[in-house]
């Protein structure tokens, strides 16, 4: 299988850390404008260069989004950010307006610029038009299928690369261009301000009789008439690496610390396995149950193969079988402890599971005894960012986390 590159998202400085620690090639930010995805803490000023700092020091790249559907009084300011990104030294932009494109391109020349998924681009002609327009990436429309992939990346100039979406949230509307959320709230999803009313419960009222609410699905609040399907592609990676897909893109950037280790976790292991042992490898189901153990909808594959369930009528709610409940500061040596910072509470006699790069990935851990700062016992972890030992002899890193099964789960 040819090399890919592993896109992770990347909504303030934990998740950014936490991506590259799971094994992410590349992340993408946000600033606080200018951005599809207003409602994360996105990055600004010195916090954006410490990102850039941080990520080159790893060997990583990191990517910018600049994806606003424009107004005339969004260019006000936008020509100084384009300068402000190049000078900090952010690894290329993602644009889906053509006039801020054309801006970039006057204004930072040498800036490498990725056409957004926003952009819609779905087929070949499409493609080489935005190619020939300066644009290195091609981000392409979740509406895509593997087939025609192919017949884009044979059509595309070699140096032109393309990415794609590979696990994560679905938009309900065609390539995310909704106004859905503007016509009910005034909160505008084409200026990151999504509310996400497609994952709303709605019910058909026929009017004529009374206005009596119509039951059309399985809940007695109503049903979910416009709520996707979460996408993964795990058992795809191969394929998409053969089709031409060069970088492999998680969406999540207002997703969890936890969900985003989960899930880059699982795809830098699938994508290790495909380079080791060939595109068509059997991966181990250790693999497709991770993507189990973080919040999750209802899985599809997409538009990939033209398949046509993926809507779920049932819940928009999330499905999670494992909490997070503290990350790994460090093993310390002098007194064979873990030191980890709470997230959830866990008692003494609980038993946690290891979520690792490394080896002891799937591990467990059985709280026998733990203690505080001050070596106090604790019986009862329930002070949340609390930092606690655990006697172990598994030496876990920085950013490695332990979680635990939920009771649902359980069940």
């Amino acid at each position: 299988m040819k090399r890919v590159e592993l896109l992770a998202p990347a909504g303030d400085m934990s998740k950014l850390m936490t991506a590259l620690h799971f094994g992410a090639d590349a992340v993408y930010v946000g600033g606080s404008k200018f951005s599809l995805r207003a409602n994360a803490k996105n990055f600004d000023g010195e916090g954006l260069k410490e990102a850039v700092e941080y990520t080159h020091a790893k060997g990583k790249k990191l990517y910018v989004a600049v994806n606003v559907f424009a107004d005339n009084s969004d260019f006000d300011g936008l020509e100084e950010y384009f300068k402000q990104l190049q000078e900090y030294g952010v690894d290329a932009v993602i644009i889906s307006d053509p006039g801020v494109l054309a801006l970039c391109r006057q204004v930072v020349p040498d800036m490498e610029i990725h056409l957004s998924t926003q952009a819609n681009t779905t087929n070949k002609y499409s493609a080489k038009f935005w190619a020939e327009q300066g644009v290195k990436r091609i981000v392409l429309a979740r509406e895509t299928s593997l087939d025609e992939i192919k017949e884009i990346r044979e059509f595309l100039p070699c140096d032109i690369e393309i990415e794609a979406f590979v696990h994560g949230a679905m938009c309900i509307a065609y390539s995310g261009r909704c106004l859905l959320s503007n016509a009910l709230t005034g909160r505008s999803s084409n200026k990151g301000d999504c509310v996400q009313a497609c994952r709303w419960e709605y019910s058909i009222v026929e009017t004529r009789r009374g206005g009596e609410p119509i039951t059309i699905g399985q809940e007695e609040r109503g049903t979910y008439l416009l709520n996707s399907k979460d996408l993964n592609m795990l058992a795809h990676v191969g394929e998409l690496a053969e089709s031409g897909v060069y970088s492999f893109k998680i969406e999540g950037r207002m997703k969890s610390p936890y969900y985003v280790a989960s899930v880059v976790n699982a795809y830098r292991k699938a994508i290790d396995m495909c380079y080791e042992h060939g595109s068509d490898v059997k991966l181990p189901e250790q693999l497709f149950a991770e993507l189990y153990k973080n919040s999750h909808r209802d899985y599809t594959t997409g538009f990939y193969f033209k398949d046509k369930d993926n809507v779920c009528l049932e819940t928009s709610q999330p499905k999670c079988d494992y909490e997070f409940m503290a990350q790994v500061i460090g093993y310390r040596e002098d007194i064979g402890m873990l030191e980890v910072e709470m997230r959830n509470r866990f008692k003494a006699g609980d038993e946690l599971e290891i979520l690792s790069p490394g080896k002891h990935w799937n591990e467990k851990i059985k709280i026998k005894k733990m203690y505080d700062v001050d070596m106090a016992p604790i019986e009862d972890a329930k002070i949340v960012q609390q930092r606690i030992f655990i006697p172990t002899s598994k030496r876990l890193e920085y950013l490695d986390i332990l979680r635990k099964k939920t009771n649902a789960a359980l069940k």
